[in-house]
């Protein structure tokens, strides 16, 4: 039986009417750029997050970047993150001529270890950036008050943890402002690229609104230099549609979460490595990664079955070489490392059924057993 990573199809079957009618609403309107349903879109998506403010952008990607923006990031500051994410993380920051600062990762959460921050801060740090990786939020309250003590601003990368939560917080409203990504292959994801920047500091959101067009105050008047980071009108409409479903669908990656587990205990396959959900987390399992020891000859078995998987991510991001400047070595962080040798992500996606899910591990059994 194949078994895909993910399959935006099946999805679309049960939201095809919904969806047609919130495009053809759109196109009956012409207006496709900002407008009314930019507008709803970001006060139903702030709501969700417990946010004041949210404002759509055409990326997760230019959400970090209009966000570093807003708080006026420059040339040779420095911002602390992950270098076990995906690139937009610290490409964002490099873009605006800023230092990326890396901190490992804790080995059972995949995020940013706040016990290492503190040791890196200088005179030049202006941000810290946690990465919510997977789904699941980083440890932040000793990284508010490593922020608030050391005057630093808090930008949290939530584009894989729409409706994640931490001590009942939604990802996104803890820090100064909160970046989600919208690709098609998130928990809420649209049909193209898009974002949204969400804060409930009123003054940084006027700013990331500036920005978000050109940095113009009225037609035609800019106090500030931005860029063009305006979320379309039909993609605000598909959003719109899906984040009525989206607990549904949380509560059927939960679900499914709780059955990998069972069927790896259940197949003996205790060497394997699965997902950790630190206490007093909503874990909404964007991804589900697991470890192997025999990562690549799995990941190559797996594909000629059938069974999609994808590896995030097979470089940390302190390797990469266009990021060699930066002066880091192999073996700087060694849990990103590890983790990037031996991470594979696994289908979990709402509409997997158990069939497929005991597919994908009797696969996995089947390896171990030669």
């Amino acid at each position: 039986m194949a078994v895909p990573l993910l399959d935006l199809k099946a999805q679309y079957v049960t939201l095809r009417q919904e969806i047609q009618a919130a495009i053809e609403r759109v196109l009956e309107s012409q207006q496709f750029i900002l407008g009314p349903e930019v507008e709803t879109l970001e006060s139903e998506v702030a709501a969700y997050s417990a946010c004041r403010y949210g404002i759509g952008v055409s990326s997760g990607t230019d959400a970090l970047l209009v966000a570093l923006m807003a708080i006026d990031i420059q040339p040779d500051d420095e911002v602390i993150t992950s270098p076990y994410t995906f690139f937009a993380s610290v490409g964002s920051i490099a873009r605006l001529g800023a230092r990326p600062v890396f901190v490992d990762i804790d080995p059972l959460t995949y995020n940013l270890d706040p016990a290492r921050i503190e040791a890196v801060i200088t005179p030049r740090t202006r941000a810290i950036i946690p990465v919510h990786l997977f789904g699941q939020m980083a440890d932040m309250d000793p990284i508010l008050e490593i922020a608030a003590r050391r005057n630093l601003f808090l930008i949290e990368d939530a584009a894989q943890a729409v409706g994640a939560e931490y001590k009942d917080k939604r990802a996104g409203s803890l820090g100064h402002l909160g970046c989600l990504s919208f690709f098609p292959s998130k928990n809420l994801g649209g049909y193209g690229d898009g974002g949204m920047v969400i804060t409930n500091d009123a003054p940084l959101a006027q700013r990331v609104r500036q920005l978000r067009s050109h940095g113009e105050q009225s037609r035609y008047e800019h106090t500030r230099v931005g860029g063009n980071f305006r979320l379309d009108a039909i993609q605000a409409a598909v959003l719109r549609v899906k984040l009525r479903h989206l607990d549904a669908w949380t509560a059927a990656r939960q679900h499914n979460a709780g059955t990998y587990r069972r069927l790896f205990a259940s197949h003996g396959l205790g060497e394997m490595s699965l997902p950790v959900e630190a206490p007093q987390r909503r874990h909404i399992y964007n991804q589900f990664v697991v470890q192997s020891a025999h990562r690549d000859v799995l990941l190559a078995r797996l594909q000629r079955e059938g069974i999609g998987t994808a590896i995030y991510y097979p470089t940390p991001l302190h390797l990469q070489p266009c990021f060699a400047a930066l002066g880091y070595e192999r073996g700087a962080f060694p849990h990103s490392e590890y983790a990037a040798r031996r991470s594979l992500a696994l289908p979990i996606y709402p509409e997997l059924t158990p069939a497929m899910q005991e597919e994908v591990v009797r696969a996995i059994a089947a390896f171990h057993r030669n």
